[in-house]
């Protein structure tokens, strides 16, 4: 049986066919095979979409070989080669590497930490009131990074919120993945078919004569038409959220969840559970050597009175006396804690709340650690060396051969032995520190990666990020220039390690732009675009300036969601420059139009932030239809509607 994409391929090919036989010349002809091509590839995911893209440009290129051009029956190639690669060293490849480099320095500070605080404590509990807060930094912050990269960074702040609020994400992840998109629209750098537009507008001029060369745009040209979207996003959800967002009941607490692993594999019934120790219980004064084996629970972490979290290694150890007020994190099971509080007259909490971030899954959780050949552990015990406190290790279990051997069951004082896997709670910043421990192999590798955090640089990530911006704003320098002196201050500074501004750079992304660049010149240079252009005007030249210019914003959102904006960007816009000059409007204004209709991709999670936040919110794409359907129209009505008041 056929399947989808064959199908569609022999579609694809049939219309290629019959457009051979209505193009104008062959040149045209053998461009819209590969622009098919092209909108093939991407809108059924045949291979991904930077080998989709970096496969076309090799196939333009190969078109200026003699032999291949004289068979296609051209006179020369679609593009010239010394141009091909030309996209790699391009103005906007250069800017987007920069804005992903200063965003990931901005991150490395600790700024979005400090942001989850400030939305908690001004939102509260509230959703329309924490959505308002969220998504308007989220746009505010993707107005001068890439919105995807706008989107990661608070994908953690949203689940601190949720867990803080009692909101399920659901509720919030959309709202504030929207409007990373939305802010995208407010500067010139925002999304990556802004920093591209200028570009375009710079190659497409190449084709046009004197009087229809255009401008490019600067910096704040567009924000007036992105502020108002964000507002329109923002409103939206706060009045129709609770019709249109999925209502999904809330989700356990997040910091229980690290421990469903354990349960599954050893069949260990431990759960995690915050206990409060009141000033006059027997726990008061005991040791947790004392504690942990008489009652068989397995203390991970402590908080004293002023709120100070004690976890991981060199901190919490089997001599640590229990003080009054202190509150205290246990891995045991339902039936030893009750036993647990009733017998020292303890307050056992109803849900995680003192330790909902130091617990949290982001900061640690349940990990297999192996006893290899090696191992100078081998034939000493845990209390010989100290497991928690010397290397943060709280061991819950211990596997050999076959059997699971559970606290309280004396696995503290059983030698180890070569192959012993060691179930344990630990903070994954820990796990990291014993990757190159040769006493230890670390089983568990889906873990969050914990990345150094350099709050005491926050100074310099602004001071540069600042010179940046002044170099956009009052400068003549070039847009790649000013950013590359944003990022390299932040690298120079400590803000960021080489090795770490290399890592921030989403290479896939700089791989799909650069590799499509030659595609946008090779439509315009054969007449392609010119051609296109024509015959949309046979229909809709006669309608008014504002019916043809919706056109195109429509034309644009549809590409968008079967391809890459990146894409649609470079496709659209020498077809929309020549409608302008055919109908006799401003060239500039409609690749415009163009670049910002391409951001309006929220009917299904093609869009990359779509499709990030897709897992984590739980969303099926049925919500996206039904959340994104609404917006879709509401963008094309406020895009448009400002564009006829600006332009």
């Amino acid at each position: 049986m056929l399947n989808v994409k064959v199908i569609a391929g022999i579609i694809f090919a049939a219309f290629t066919l019959f457009l051979s036989t209505v193009a104008p010349t062959t040149p045209i002809a053998w461009m819209l095979a590969i622009l098919l091509l092209t909108i093939y590839l991407f809108a059924f995911e045949v291979v991904e979409v930077d080998e989709a893209a970096i496969t076309i440009m090799v196939i333009l290129g190969l078109t200026s070989l003699p032999l291949i051009y004289v068979l296609m029956g051209l006179e020369e190639g679609l593009v010239d080669n010394n141009r091909l690669f030309d996209g790699f060293s391009s103005n906007a490849v250069i800017s987007i590497i920069a804005v992903m480099i200063i965003g990931a320095g901005l991150d490395k500070t600790g700024l979005m930490t400090k942001v989850a605080a400030f939305i908690v404590k001004k939102g509260g509990t509230s959703e329309t009131k924490i959505i308002p807060i969220v998504s308007s930094t989220v746009g505010f912050i993707s107005s001068f990074m890439q919105n995807v990269g706008a989107a990661a960074l608070f994908i953690p702040v949203v689940s601190r919120i949720s867990s803080k609020s009692g909101v399920p994400m659901s509720r919030l992840l959309m709202p504030m993945g929207f409007t990373a998109i939305l802010g995208g629209t407010m500067t010139m750098v925002g999304s990556s078919p802004l920093i591209l537009l200028n570009d375009l507008i710079l190659t497409t001029n190449q084709g046009l004569s004197a009087e229809n060369q255009m401008e490019t745009w600067g910096l704040f040209s567009v924000t007036p038409i992105g502020v108002a979207l964000v507002a329109t996003g923002i409103i939206y959800f706060v009045i129709a959220g609770k019709f249109v967002l999925p209502k999904q009941e809330e989700k356990e607490d997040k910091s229980v969840s690290a421990v469903e692993y354990l349960q599954k594999v050893y069949q260990i019934d431990y759960d995690l559970y915050e206990i409060r120790v009141p000033e006059g219980s027997k726990l008061v004064g005991l040791k947790l050597d004392e504690i942990e084996t008489i009652s068989k629970v397995r203390v991970v972490a402590l908080q004293d009175e002023k709120g100070n979290g004690i976890i991981g290694h060199d901190s919490v150890d089997r001599d640590t006396t229990i003080q009054p007020n202190t509150t205290i994190g246990v891995l045991t099971s339902r039936i030893n804690v009750e036993s647990f509080v009733e017998g020292f007259k303890l307050e056992l909490s109803d849900k995680i709340e003192q330790f909902t971030d130091l617990l949290s899954t982001q900061n640690c959780g349940t990990a297999e650690v192996v006893i290899p050949p090696n191992s100078s552990l081998i034939g000493k015990t845990a209390r010989d060396v100290w497991l928690r406190k010397a290397y943060g290790i709280a061991m819950v279990a211990l596997h050999r051969n076959g059997e699971t051997l559970k606290e309280g069951e004396g696995i503290r004082d059983m030698e180890f032995q070569s192959g012993d896997t060691i179930v344990a709670h630990v903070c994954w910043e820990d796990l990291d520190r014993l990757q190159d421990n040769k006493d230890f192999i670390i089983a568990t590798s889906d873990y969050p990666r914990q990345e150094e955090s350099r709050p005491e640089k926050v100074k310099w990530a602004g001071v540069f990020f600042g010179i940046a911006l002044f170099l956009i704003l009052f400068t003549d320098i070039k847009l790649s220039i000013a950013l590359m002196t944003g990022a390299l201050g932040m690298i120079l500074t400590n803000v960021l390690k080489i090795e770490e501004a290399y890592r921030a750079v989403s290479w896939k992304t700089v791989f799909l732009l650069a590799s499509l660049i030659p595609l946008g010149l090779a439509v315009s240079k054969t007449g392609t675009a010119l051609w296109v252009a024509q015959e949309t005007v046979k229909v809709v030249g006669d309608m008014a300036p504002w019916i043809i210019l919706t056109s195109i914003a429509v034309l644009a959102t549809f590409f968008t969601l079967v391809m890459s904006n990146v894409g649609a960007t470079i496709l659209l816009v020498p077809i929309a420059v020549n409608i302008a000059i055919q109908v006799g409007a401003d060239p500039a204004v409609y690749a415009l139009t163009v670049a910002i209709a391409t951001s309006n991709s929220f009917l299904i999670p093609t869009h990359q932030v779509n499709a990030l936040i897709m897992g984590p919110g739980g969303y099926k794409v049925a919500d996206f239809i039904k959340a994104g359907g609404i917006m879709t129209i509401l963008f094309i009505v406020v895009m448009m509607t400002m564009m006829s008041l600006i332009f």
